[in-house]
């Protein structure tokens, strides 16, 4: 659960509390010091960092060759930088961190949300959110990178309080069944434990 004060101080301020939540609790880790890589598809299993400069080593050491997610939100590392030198300790300030992941989720789902043709429909919500998700984790939505796509700019959709999805969806081409794939998607729900066993293995 992440701290109401955390995300009051530090969230992107479009989007509400819950969203904040649900995205953290979909795509994030509960310790602001995890570093995640990934290359070809196949997680790299890396040594669990005690500190900010530890963690700092381990991005800085595989940026640039493989995909690498950090922190509260796993923001992808090197989003922006040309250069391993450009990476700031700040990815894995848990506040600094939120702030940087919810402004781009916001981003994402903003794109999402236009694809959509701006919906008012509460039904289509879910779905959207569940998309945004989805290209966070992939990087991708319609093909398009989002992590360095322009902000279309608009609202956020809103997602109604009642309604908590938490896991992404797998399926890349039918919105409809996205979100029936994602209560039975254990894969991505799988990641979590892996990486929580990390630390085992040196």
């Amino acid at each position: 659960m992440l701290d109401a004060a955390l995300i009051e101080e530090c969230a992107d301020p479009s989007l509400k509390p819950a969203i904040v939540e649900q995205f953290v609790n979909a795509v994030g880790s509960p310790d602001p010091l995890a570093v995640t890589v990934k290359s070809g598809g196949r997680l790299i299993l890396v040594p669990k960092a005690k500190t900010a400069d530890e963690a700092m080593d381990i991005i800085r050491q595989n940026i640039g060759h493989a995909v690498v997610r950090v922190g509260l939100t796993q923001f992808p590392a090197g989003v922006g930088a040309k250069d391993a030198s450009e990476l700031q300790p700040d990815l894995v300030e848990p506040c600094a961190n939120l702030r940087m992941g919810t402004a781009m989720f916001a981003k994402i789902l903003r794109i999402v949300t236009k694809w959509y043709g701006n919906p008012k429909s509460e039904e289509v919500v879910p779905q959207i959110f569940d998309d945004a998700v989805y290209a966070w984790k992939t990087g991708e939505f319609e093909g398009e990178s989002v992590f360095q796509a322009e902000d279309p700019g608009g609202a956020v959709a809103e997602q109604p309080s009642s309604a908590v999805q938490r896991d992404a969806p797998t399926t890349a081409d039918q919105p409809v069944e996205r979100a029936a794939s994602a209560q039975s998607n254990v894969q991505d729900a799988g990641i979590r434990i892996d990486l929580s066993r990390i630390g085992g293995q040196h």
